[in-house]
């Protein structure tokens, strides 16, 4: 069925595309604006005065990395909840809960407070995001998705942009009722959290034909055209959710992710330190430093989604940022002492990384739907956000060994060259029934 016999207002598509971003993508940017904050908020409250001295660089690179162990294992479980149940009840159980535990890490007072309440807030958490990437495929076409994509994604620079600065004067608040500035700064950025998530009951609706926003016409015309578009992924693949699990494509997609987000979270829990170490040490000047990509890095990804969807072709336009944002981090760590061209290395890195990010979440949903759409999305962050245990963790024991984070930072880059190689080799999107070949981004792929 085509969207012409669907209706015969032509504008209608606009219309509904229009309503729907008004009314879902701010709560769900603001939902992943806190999310990316409580879990990254550790890197400005470290700088802090007072912070634990038991928690040393390695210390902190490990704990900061295993909020992703309770985010693995919870992960697949907590966005096939999200399918059945529906984001209202899920995402609201999700939000309180991970808000609480975000709170409780101003009373962390060593290593092994420091391990458990990581471990926690993964725990609490895990679901969030690949149930956002689920929902958008209930409420956005085909075509509008990368471009949605970038938008809700921009909530990862934009997190860093202002909530360094502002953890940064909440560091400020040190000794205010006789609590340590880093203290303040996770209660203080916890709390909304909570709120929010509670409210989402109200904010949030489940699919389409519950939208009391929208008029008779325009819901019949976004569920019939969303369906028909599931049924031609479905002629072409069909996955249950344990051959969703088991797809290789879906494991090297995973391993593509892991790259990526070794940059994401390797350059993200480090900057401020290596800042502190080399370029200043007035914590509100290494706030602002370490803000700086991120502003850059929120106009872009919201630029490349739209060229994404404007060209129908993710594959290079994964590959190219991630490949140059590693060679960058790589190069200028290798072969400069200058700390400002290091600086600077880490800046194109940062700017680079979360540019893929548009590109790179077309690739699984050109042959994943349904319930096989929410174990592999989920498969492919949780395996991928592994990454976020093992970047911080090597940094960090790299840098306590030698005093320098340089070699860190070049197996981050050399991790993004390999998943930009990886992306190309998966250009074909998997063997369809019939045995022809699909090239990804082509227009006989469902995204």
């Amino acid at each position: 069925m085509s969207e012409q016999r669907i209706s015969a207002d032509p504008q209608i598509g606009d219309r509904v595309y229009r309503k729907v971003t008004r009314r879902l993508l701010p709560v769900m940017g603001l939902c992943y604006f806190l999310s990316y904050l409580d879990r990254t908020n550790v890197a400005i409250a470290k700088i802090g005065e007072g912070f634990p001295p038991e928690i040393t660089d390695a210390v902190f690179g490990l704990g900061s990395g295993l909020f992703f162990i309770g985010y693995l294992v919870f992960e697949v479980p907590s966005n096939m909840a999200m399918h059945r149940f529906g984001a209202r009840i899920w995402m609201t159980r999700i939000m309180v809960t991970w808000g609480i535990v975000a709170c409780c890490q101003a009373f962390i007072s060593g290593a092994t407070s420091f391990y458990v309440i990581r471990i926690l807030l993964g725990v609490a958490e895990a679901g969030f995001f690949p149930g956002m990437l689920l929902y958008m495929t209930y409420w956005f076409t085909q075509q509008q998705r990368a471009k949605i994509v970038g938008l809700f994604m921009a909530m990862v620079p934009l997190s860093t942009a202002l909530g360094a600065p502002i953890g940064g004067l909440l560091l400020k608040m040190h000794d205010f009722l006789g609590l340590d500035g880093w203290r303040w700064l996770f209660l203080i950025e916890g709390i909304p959290t909570i709120i929010l998530g509670a409210m989402l009951w109200k904010l949030l609706t489940d699919r389409p034909e519950q939208a009391d926003w929208l008029e008779p016409e325009e819901k019949r015309w976004l569920t019939t055209t969303l369906d028909e578009q599931n049924r031609r992924t479905e002629s072409t693949f069909k996955y249950t959710v344990r051959q969703a699990l088991v797809q290789p494509r879906i494991l090297l997609l995973s391993l593509v992710y892991f790259g990526l987000v070794t940059g994401l979270y390797g350059i993200g829990f480090w900057l401020p330190t290596i800042i502190k170490g080399h370029l200043s040490n007035d914590n509100f000047v290494i706030s602002l430093y370490t803000a700086i990509p991120y502003v850059i890095g929120t106009a872009a990804i919201i630029w490349w989604g739209k060229v994404v969807d404007r060209s129908n072709e993710y594959v290079w336009r994964t590959a190219i940022p991630c490949g140059v944002g590693g060679l960058a981090l790589m190069l200028t760590a290798l072969l400069s002492s200058n700390p400002w061209v290091g600086y600077v290395g880490m800046c194109i890195c940062a700017i680079a990384v979360v540019m893929t990010f548009p590109g790179f979440w077309r690739l699984p949903s050109a042959f994943l739907t349904g319930a096989a759409a929410a174990a592999g999305l989920a498969m492919i962050n949780s395996l991928g956000n592994l990454s976020g245990w093992a970047a911080p963790t090597l940094v960090g024991k790299v840098k306590q060994a030698t005093g320098d984070p340089k070699w860190g930072l070049i197996a981050i880059g050399i991790s993004m060259v390999v998943a930009a190689v990886i992306v190309v080799f998966l250009k074909s999107a998997p063997t369809p029934r019939g045995g022809e070949t699909i090239e990804a981004g082509s227009e006989d792929t469902v995204s």
